[in-house]
């Protein structure tokens, strides 16, 4: 029997291990933070203020500078403060299940156990491991969604997870990929502004034309303007890049498995519609740092719908939203999984829904291979 005085000193003995390790997590936003402020103060102050003479080049450069600033510095907020969406319940194995999973280690009969949860649940799944078995995760002990990877950082299954990215100390993921694309775009485009505007001036601290006292403020900041843009070019553009594909970082290295075997374009509607699907419908709301992702991160639309089954793949639209097709067949689903847990409740049907072809009546249940073996991924 454990001694429970023994255990005490041991989670004591964790405990400022822990909060060193989360303090020491927020170092590199600390370190973005006071680039921000120092840049502001440079710009502003010792650049537009004391330098500029022409003031009608003062307000010009002050306006677009705060109007760049603004949306920096919102979207950066937004992509480290949004919270990773968690995998919903009903991805767990109910206790009874849970248990007679733990307490065999035949992997038949795992498969079974994991199998039979997705048929009576009804679970939107086409994603498998290489084999063919239902994805699960040992350490959250839930049943992965398709695009949905666990976090060794944040120690959690996160839904369509992208990277976990230390300069926002946040997974980049489906709740903030948008904010975290217009994050990469509005740095380069706050770097690019304020190394152009400051070039003049920093030819002229060479020609010994500007004060000591603003002199290295712009020295320094055109360098470390033009330093953090070339830099940060590189993964805009591949983000962008991977917008138009509709992948994430993850699925570059490791393709999604379907029924038909990896497919690293198993997701890619189309770049119109690949787009439309993170920054949303709305183009008035495109590049402003709100939420207007398609979906709720667990269910998607695929390339090759399969033909005997429910379009579980599609993706939800909040209660009230008219369905939005996305072309070459498939269309969106309007009730979520917590809609359709109350609809059961009430002794409503399940998932009524139009089939990939476009033909009305109920779908088929989802197919279920008889070959699967448990491969914890």
């Amino acid at each position: 029997m454990t001694n429970p005085v023994k255990m005490n000193v041991v989670e004591m003995g964790r405990r400022p291990c822990g909060i060193c390790v989360s303090i020491t997590k927020w170092i590199p936003v600390v370190f973005i933070l006071a680039v921000i402020g120092w840049s502001y103060y440079a710009y502003v102050v010792e650049l537009c203020i004391f330098t500029v003479e022409n003031y009608g080049e003062k307000a010009v450069y002050l306006i677009l500078y705060h109007v760049l600033l603004v949306l920096f510095v919102w979207s950066y907020y937004q992509t480290a403060m949004t919270p990773v969406l968690r995998v919903p319940k009903q991805f767990r194995l109910l206790p009874a299940d849970q248990a007679r999973f733990q307490a065999t280690e035949e992997t038949r009969l795992q498969a079974q156990i994991l199998e039979q949860h997705v048929l009576d649940s009804r679970l939107p799944l086409y994603n498998r491991t290489l084999v063919g078995a239902v994805r699960y995760c040992d350490k959250c002990r839930l049943i992965k969604p398709d695009r949905c990877h666990h976090c060794s950082v944040c120690g959690e299954c996160v839904l369509k997870m992208d990277h976990h990215c230390p300069w926002v100390n946040n997974c980049v993921s489906f709740s903030n990929y948008k904010f975290f694309v217009l994050f990469l775009g509005y740095a380069f485009a706050y770097c690019v502004f304020i190394a152009l505007t400051s070039l003049q001036y920093f030819i002229g601290f060479w020609k010994n034309e500007i004060e000591d006292a603003a002199r290295f403020h712009i020295l320094f900041l055109f360098f470390v303007s033009a330093m953090f843009g070339i830099s940060l070019i590189s993964l805009f553009s591949y983000h962008c890049y991977l917008v138009l594909r509709n992948q994430s970082t993850l699925e570059t290295f490791r393709p999604p498995v379907f029924a038909s075997g990896p497919d690293k374009r198993g997701f890619s509607m189309g770049r119109y519609n690949n787009f439309c699907d993170v920054f949303g419908d709305n183009k008035l709301k495109w590049f402003l740092p709100v939420f207007t992702s398609l979906g709720d991160g667990i269910q998607f639309p695929m390339r090759h719908q399969p033909p005997t089954s429910v379009s579980y793949g599609a993706t939800c639209v909040p209660a009230g939203s008219p369905s939005t097709s996305l072309g070459e067949g498939v269309g969106r689903p309007q009730r979520s999984l917590q809609q359709r847990d109350e609809e059961d409740l009430m002794g409503s049907p399940r998932w009524r829904d139009v089939e990939a072809g476009g033909s009305n009546g109920d779908p088929a249940p989802p197919e279920v291979r008889s070959d699967v073996r448990l491969i914890n991924e």
